[in-house]
């Protein structure tokens, strides 16, 4: 790897970082990277997957104030999400991506239209229950949502992040920033299981893992300081953009 390379690799690590910790598809920037300097394609994934471990754990200290305002939200969806990630490690052992893949694109568009709708929705579905108290912790049902959320991160991955705006976002009545916050730490709970897997059995390497970390470290931060900030109709619009980009990449 030349030193442009290495400099676009840690470049890419930095923004893969930021939109982790914000938009949730870390991936469109550092994945193609990866691949552009010569990563063969498997090598280039489990090298990603480990690479933006960090970026969960600065961002997710970036919001460590939500997240404390939310331990117990918190706590479960890490718990259901790395559970999860196990059984999609397992599946991707057994079973071949392309399994998923021509279903992945339009999987991420209806979750970007369920984002979008999310309001809405919520809305509707106090009305139709007639509860007027808020839905600060998980239900069975979003539990479960949040346990296939993390079975799809750990078998195939491409907008993750977005699915588990979703189903928090519907099921839950948490700010919107919290959620962003807990999605983030979904994420970190993923990778950390995957990057198990990967260390074991994948052909790793270690120059880019070094430097997408490196990146996605600093990154991370930056993004959880900007998800903080932003307005919640301007995120949510961000969230959906995010989305439909992943989805057209994956259907090119």
């Amino acid at each position: 790897m030349s030193g442009l390379e290495a400099l676009a690799v840690l470049g890419a690590g930095f923004g893969a970082g930021v939109l982790t910790a914000t938009v949730g598809v870390a991936s469109l920037i550092s994945f193609p990277v990866l691949l552009a300097v010569g990563l063969p394609p498997v090598t280039a994934n489990a090298s990603n997957t480990v690479g933006l471990v960090p970026a969960g754990l600065s961002g997710a200290f970036g919001y460590r104030a939500e997240l404390r305002a939310s331990a117990r939200v918190t706590a479960v969806v890490m718990v259901t999400s790395g559970l999860g990630a196990v059984v999609g490690a397992v599946l991707l052992l057994a079973l071949p991506p392309s399994v998923f893949e021509a279903v992945v694109p339009w999987l991420i568009l209806f979750t970007c239209l369920l984002v979008g709708a999310q309001p809405r929705i919520s809305a509707w579905l106090r009305r139709r229950s007639g509860s007027v108290e808020e839905r600060l912790a998980l239900g069975p049902v979003t539990r479960v949502f949040a346990l296939v959320t993390g079975v799809y991160g750990g078998y195939f991955g491409a907008g993750s992040g977005v699915m588990m705006v979703a189903v928090l976002g519907l099921g839950t009545d948490l700010p919107l920033h919290v959620v962003n916050a807990v999605k983030t730490t979904a994420i970190l709970a993923g990778n950390v299981v995957a990057s198990l897997v990967f260390v074991v059995v994948a052909d790793l390497d270690w120059t880019a893992v070094g430097l997408v970390s490196a990146g996605s470290l600093v990154g991370g931060y930056v993004g959880a300081r900007v998800g903080r900030r932003l307005p919640p109709t301007l995120f949510r619009g961000l969230v959906v953009l995010a989305g439909v980009v992943a989805a057209v990449a994956l259907l090119r």
